[in-house]
């Protein structure tokens, strides 16, 4: 199946087509759902095969022996990042959400602050509030159109009181692939705050080309206070699996979060391990890489496209399927431009200020869909904002 067909998902339970019209007043017939950070398009070959399998089987128990879906989370991580894990490493848990929630739970006390890079994820924050831990909000500085990282600025706000650092490695929504040495600016960060460092590193594998991501294992020094995050699940397109990876090295912090799990009782979904140990294959590597592709052509179209209309500025796309567009430059409020685009243009997308400070002249696009959609919403865009031409 080519990424360009166009598969209705209405009317299926998705979240990103059906629930746009109640939070959005999008309707589905009539309008583009680039809200969601999940992709329009099908899972590779392999992934519906090992479903599909299942299937036939006729059988849905509870599963046993992990090894080989251990083995592929080995292999993936050290063909495509060149990054060496043991099996004994890696928790299963319920997405990277759940991933992040865990981690606070074990690592954190009531009270304690926790420290984001914002803008940020914006389920974050839900999280960190529902578990009664405190948001510290270091926001980013933007340099020639990019987010940098200002720790002069963020040593002066901590106050003794933070105790666990969250990571978004590539950036989201900002799409950036952070280089060497501002990682080891972070971890450096960390150490002199004596902070755990918890790395979202769920985008790892949807880099643009010319770009190439660094796992944050990889820094020197950080090992007894680094907790790595990773998934199949938005690389594949198979979100509603809900299946992450927490990928652990230190021994005591290993021991921490298997104490927490244990005590809440988790265990996977069978068909998450199915299709994350059938997605971490050659036959899968290849699929990526095709997306890749087409998801550069999609971002360099929407990027074009965007960056013709006056006063709105798309950032430069290194990783992520998330176009992250600033439109500080109409000199427009936040209720007129999300007028324009909800109802004039009939697209759904995700509010800025949700992903925290820094986030008030944004909206996020979702630009993993089928290209003709693609250049439909540019269109839109355009026509929606013409009185600016």
């Amino acid at each position: 199946m080519s990424f360009d067909d166009i598969i209705d998902r209405r009317d299926t339970h998705c979240a990103k087509w059906d629930m746009m019209e109640k939070l959005y007043g999008v309707s589905a017939d009539d309008g583009l759902a680039m809200w969601v950070a999940d992709m329009d398009f099908q899972p590779p070959k392999c992934v519906i095969d090992a479903l599909q399998a299942r299937v036939d089987h006729g059988m849905f128990g509870y599963f046993g022996d992990d090894s080989d879906y251990r083995a592929a989370i080995q292999w993936w991580m050290k063909e495509r990042h060149n990054w060496d894990i043991q099996p004994e490493w890696i928790f299963s848990t319920h997405g990277l959400v759940n991933g992040a929630a865990m981690c606070i739970d074990a690592y954190t006390k009531q009270g304690d602050g926790v420290v984001m890079f914002t803008p940020i994820y914006h389920a974050f924050a839900r999280v960190i509030e529902a578990a009664d831990r405190r948001i510290v909000e270091c926001q980013m500085a933007l340099t020639d159109g990019r987010y940098t990282l200002d720790f002069d600025a963020w040593d002066a706000q901590m106050d003794g009181s933070e105790t666990l650092l969250l990571l978004c490695s590539p950036h989201n929504p900002g799409g950036r692939v952070w280089t060497q040495a501002e990682l080891e600016g972070v971890a450096a960060f960390a150490k002199r705050h004596d902070l755990i460092i918890v790395s979202d590193e769920i985008h790892h594998d949807l880099v643009m080309p010319g770009h190439t991501h660094i796992p944050m294992a990889q820094i020197d020094g950080i090992a007894d206070r680094l907790v790595m995050m990773s998934a199949t699940t938005k690389t594949f397109s198979i979100a509603g699996a809900h299946v992450g990876n927490v990928i652990i090295q230190d021994e005591a912090l290993r021991a921490k979060f298997a104490k927490r799990m244990g005590a809440l009782g988790l265990s996977p979904n069978a068909f998450g391990l199915f299709m994350a140990t059938a997605a971490y294959s050659p036959e899968g590597a290849a699929w990526v890489d095709a997306l890749m592709e087409y998801l550069a052509g999609n971002a360099r179209i929407f990027d074009e496209g965007v960056n013709a209309i006056p006063g709105l500025k798309s950032m430069p796309l290194q990783a992520t399927y998330l176009s992250w567009v600033d439109f500080s430059g109409t000199g427009m409020s936040r209720e007129e431009v999300t007028r324009r685009i909800e109802k004039d243009a009939q697209i759904a997308a995700n509010y800025g200020p949700t992903f925290g400070a820094g986030g008030e002249t944004f909206m996020r696009f979702n630009i993993a869909t089928q290209r003709s959609r693609v250049q439909e919403a540019v269109a839109r865009l355009t026509k929606a904002f013409g009185d600016l031409q």
